[in-house]
């Protein structure tokens, strides 16, 4: 009897085996990598209504947080050196405070100049009278003499020219003297007005200059020029939100909205109605999300903050305001048709 090939039992025998191990290996593979679909606790949480507006008509918005008399930005009306900086952010300061000084040193030149011209000019003003007198004296001795031939015509002449003259060197002297003091008064106004003041009561929020650079008139210049001063009234806060054009409609102006930091939907607050803006203005405020349209015009509601802790100037904010209901929204457009 005889035997089978070699190569028989090795197709027979050893080919299964490797088949098995590779078809198991490549389940270890395939389960191995699966993704993890375990679920965790977002750290950011989604912003949601609570309360009445859980389960209630509502808008939602996004905004930003900004000071009640919205940011001023601090600028300088003369340019020069920053010789002092007199305040830091975080700072609460009155109305009329110095925020910070240019270089006073060449003003100040100036009116010390225009104060000698002053002097001068009232010297002059004296000198200027004393001869006017003298003058006007003279000519009236000529004139009282009663004998013509006393006195020449000439002479005579001469003391109503001196005299005309001495008047009019007074004259000169005077108008000096109001131009010395006009210049005075513009160098000493010059002065106060080097040292730039808070245009109102507000918190500091930003301080971006130091002893030592230069300040231009006007404010820094370029369009990503940064202010040399930011300050507003923080208190209290303003939240500004965006409502896209095609909600603005829905939204109930002059009710609360719940506020909440964004991704922070836990600490959510009640901010009172302020007032709405009457320009609808391009989107600015993103949330980022993949739905959201920018191409889009956003009406811009202002509310008050609460006293707070939880929120800052400049601060990213979701908000939920109530929205009319649908039979309000048809009366109003009916009225406004007016049918």
């Amino acid at each position: 009897m005889s035997q089978p090939p070699k190569d028989k039992s090795f197709a027979r025998t050893i080919l299964p085996v490797v088949a098995v191990i590779g078809l198991l290996f490549a389940i270890f593979l395939i389960v191995r990598g699966q993704p993890d679909r375990s679920t965790q606790t977002p750290a950011d949480l989604p912003a949601r209504p609570t309360g009445a507006l859980a389960d209630a008509p509502r808008v939602a918005g996004s905004g930003v947080v900004e000071p009640s008399s919205e940011t001023i930005d601090i600028g300088t009306a003369i340019s020069g050196l920053v010789s002092q900086v007199a305040v830091k952010p975080g700072d609460y300061v009155t109305k009329g405070t110095p925020l910070f000084q240019v270089d006073e040193r060449a003003y100040r030149a100036r009116l010390s100049v225009a104060n000698a011209e002053i002097a001068q000019a009232r010297a002059t003003i004296a000198e200027a009278t004393s001869a006017s007198a003298t003058a006007i004296g003279q000519l009236a001795l000529y004139q009282q003499v009663e004998d013509a031939a006393a006195v020449s015509r000439a002479e005579v002449i001469k003391a109503q020219g001196d005299a005309a003259a001495a008047q009019t060197r007074l004259g000169l002297a005077r108008a000096q003297l109001q131009a010395a003091q006009a210049s005075a008064g513009a160098a000493q106004t010059d002065l106060v007005r080097l040292t730039v003041k808070a245009p109102i009561s507000g918190e500091i929020l930003a301080v971006n200059i130091h002893p030592g650079e230069f300040v231009q008139a006007g404010g820094p210049q370029g369009s990503s020029a940064i202010p040399y001063i930011q300050m507003g009234q923080t208190r209290p806060l303003y939240v500004r939100v965006d409502i896209d054009e095609d909600e603005a409609p829905r939204v109930d102006l002059g009710k609360a909205a719940m506020v909440s930091p964004r991704g922070a939907a836990d600490r959510q607050v009640s901010a009172a109605f302020v007032r709405a803006e009457p320009l609808v203005v391009p989107k600015k405020s993103l949330t980022n999300t993949a739905a959201e349209r920018v191409d889009v015009r956003v009406l811009q509601v202002l509310y008050r903050l609460p006293p707070s802790d939880d929120f800052r100037v400049g601060q990213l904010i979701d908000a939920f305001i109530p929205a009319r209901p649908a039979k309000a929204r048809v009366t109003h457009q009916q009225a406004e048709s007016g049918q």
